[in-house]
């Protein structure tokens, strides 16, 4: 459902999700290069001046520099909605660890972790013969703990 509010953040969103869908069409690249080849056309008349080439170099520096911003702003939208997306996911599956929603606000300290823990996920599935077998952390973590337990009961009966 759509809010009609008609505020700022809602002017610029407007306008970047616009400028981007634009920038990013078939017609926006043959106006940039129907503009380069004006501006070759041109050089002759111009002598190839100074002029000639600070035209070009201040239009392409200045459109570079909002461009800039422009896709990052829109990266950053669609990296939001992925998340979203990706959150609701592992939050709606049963068996998925939903130490995983949020995930992007780890620290890479934090992320390093369980990627090494996903790492060694990977090595105990390729040794099991079915492929349609998942695997979530706590199932991983519930398993290492009965392997603990049994090692040490072991442990136990061999030092008796």
């Amino acid at each position: 459902m759509k809010s009609k509010t008609t505020s700022k953040g809602n002017f610029f969103e407007n306008l970047s999700s616009k400028a981007t869908k634009a920038t990013g069409s078939t017609p926006a690249i043959l106006l940039a290069f129907a503009s380069i080849i004006i501006w070759a056309a041109f050089g002759p008349f111009f002598h190839y001046s100074d002029t000639w080439q600070m035209v070009i170099n201040t239009g392409t520096t200045i459109i570079t520099f909002l461009m800039v911003f422009l896709i990052q702003k829109s990266q950053n939208k669609e990296s939001l909605a992925v998340q979203l997306k990706l959150n609701e996911l592992v939050a709606a599956h049963e068996l998925a660890s939903n130490r995983l929603v949020d995930v992007e606000n780890m620290t890479e300290e934090e992320l390093r972790v369980i990627q090494k823990y996903y790492a060694q996920l990977k090595t105990i599935t390729e040794k099991e013969e079915s492929l349609q077998t998942s695997h979530s952390i706590e199932e991983a973590e519930h398993m290492h703990k009965i392997k603990k337990e049994l090692e040490a009961k072991i442990q136990n009966e061999i030092d008796k």
